[in-house]
């Protein structure tokens, strides 16, 4: 596995650890929401590191996907890159604003939220070795 492979995988985890550390804390359930996009977001750079494809510096998850989607050992639902999507940046601004209709995830959703983030890092996981 490539160097930069691996350091794409270690900070993919570190977000996965940040969702555990905060998954029964109804106070941060964007962060969890955040770091539960982010662990997709670092995981398809792995594995288009590691697959010798230029890693864009784009933050979509649907459309990383659409780099990626050749690698995967197998599909992925599109709904849960959306959903994942859906909360990258409306996960960090107000409502008052506009960033997020629904405002902040409920502790389930975030739950949720984490739950799709570790099984899709795993299938990626798993299509890198």
């Amino acid at each position: 596995m490539k160097a930069t492979t691996q350091q794409w995988l270690d900070f993919a985890r570190t977000d996965l650890h940040s969702c555990v550390n905060n998954i029964n804390d109804d106070f941060v359930t964007n962060i969890v929401a955040f770091h539960a996009q982010q662990v997709v977001e670092k995981a398809f750079k792995a594995l288009l590191e590691e697959k010798g494809i230029p890693v864009p510096r784009v933050h979509n998850l649907v459309r990383l996907h659409s780099f990626a989607e050749e690698f995967l050992i197998e599909p992925l639902v599109l709904l849960e890159l959306d959903a994942l999507d859906d909360v990258y940046t409306s996960s960090r601004y107000p409502v008052i604003i506009g960033m997020m209709t629904a405002g902040k995830p409920t502790l389930s959703e975030s739950r949720e939220l984490y739950e799709s983030a570790k099984r899709i890092f795993e299938i990626i996981l798993q299509s890198i070795e």
